[in-house]
């Protein structure tokens, strides 16, 4: 495993490649901004928002959770360019944090917005969450392909075309997209939430019926990424998004694994997924922010380092313990199925556990 050489993002990641400088992709698509003309593309967004706009009637739809960057794409879109947008949102089964509570209830009555919000069928979800924990160690695809389909197909049914997400994580993070594009229509198939054939769900015991909410719908429809159109800054997300009556996590829950409290903070048991790339990739949350922080200049490679070792291997007691209440697994049942996804081409089997290789760690 080799880490960036300015972010220190792993090569372990799907779709990330060092450069021949060992520079990945995020961090030359975060340098390509000084030539953008983001004043232009302001314009072009004007342009999208004007044809798509209704006096009388919902004229666009928003993906939301009720997080910081939440807040800031129904702002933007809402209050500066004066659009009447739906909000939408895929619930998860597992515990709501008290912050989470507050901020999905802030965000309707913050910008007087309606909601729809899509309850999944919380006995088929865990069926199929247990499925995909067990078959390839990603318990939370359920959850997140509903999540890249439902607003979608809302949009063909109600016939509202405009569909406005927030950053292209396949392009701002490193990922299989190398030219920035605003059209969202291929989202569905980066390394999130990506297609498993609905056959092979049906194999292991899902209902056709019940399969409906994860099938990419096809129709007339038009998602952006809003990050096309705007600088994305998370962290500016958050601070703009607190002057807007966004709660963090600070008097609520110091998460172990996690250098800051105020990205996914809206569900406990959700962030197992988040934990479970550090077995399969050899990296986890702490690489995540550190990368973003590190890009934007709010720390340098030796503080990303230290805040790394410290904390990305870590897996919070609270979060584990949720997710196994929905689930129904015991611990020893869990770790049992992460002993699979262990990747032994990094990591190594001692007598205190598995531990990074030593050319796999951090060398700063």
């Amino acid at each position: 495993m080799k880490r960036c050489n300015k972010c220190l993002m792993a090569d372990t990641k799907p779709g990330v490649v060092l450069d021949e400088e060992g520079v990945c992709q995020a961090c030359r698509h975060y340098e390509q901004r000084k030539n953008i003309d983001y004043a232009q593309r302001r314009k072009l967004f004007e342009k999208i928002c004007e044809k798509h706009h209704r006096n009388t009637a919902y004229d666009c739809i928003i993906p939301v959770s009720g997080g910081k960057d939440s807040h800031y794409q129904v702002h933007f879109v809402k209050n500066l360019f004066k659009m009447n947008p739906l909000l939408v949102t895929v619930g998860d089964p597992f515990t709501k944090t008290e912050a989470g509570k507050k901020n999905f209830a802030n965000i309707s009555e913050q910008f007087g917005c309606d909601v729809v919000q899509l309850h999944l069928n919380r006995k088929v979800t865990r069926q199929m969450i247990r499925i995909a924990f067990e078959e390839f160690g990603s318990p939370t695809w359920p959850i997140d392909r509903a999540i890249y389909c439902f607003p979608i197909r809302l949009s063909i049914q109600m016939n509202i075309p405009l569909v406005i997400y927030g950053e292209n994580v396949n392009y701002e993070y490193g990922g299989i997209q190398t030219t920035e594009v605003y059209s969202a229509k291929e989202q569905i198939n980066n390394d999130v939430a990506k297609s498993f054939a609905k056959d092979w769900w049906l194999a292991k015991g899902v209902k056709e019926r019940d399969f409906n909410q994860f099938v990419y719908p096809v129709g007339d429809t038009n998602p952006i990424y809003l990050s096309y159109f705007v600088p994305w800054d998370g962290y500016a997300n958050y601070s703009a998004a607190q002057a807007m009556g966004f709660t963090d996590l600070t008097d609520e829950w110091k998460r172990d694994g996690y250098i800051e409290s105020y990205d996914q903070i809206d569900s406990v048991g959700y962030l197992i997924n988040v934990w479970l790339k550090y077995p399969k990739f050899g990296f986890a949350r702490a690489t995540d922010v550190v990368g973003y922080w590190i890009r934007s200049g709010r720390i340098d490679k030796e503080k990303g380092a230290a805040l790394i070792r410290e904390h990305d291997h870590k897996l919070d007691e609270r979060i584990l313990q949720d997710f196994l209440s929905f689930t129904g697994y015991t611990k020893g049942q869990f770790f049992d199925i992460v002993e699979r996804f262990w990747n032994t081409d990094i990591f190594e089997k001692t007598t205190d556990g598995w531990k990074l290789k030593k050319e796999a760690e951090i060398n700063v």
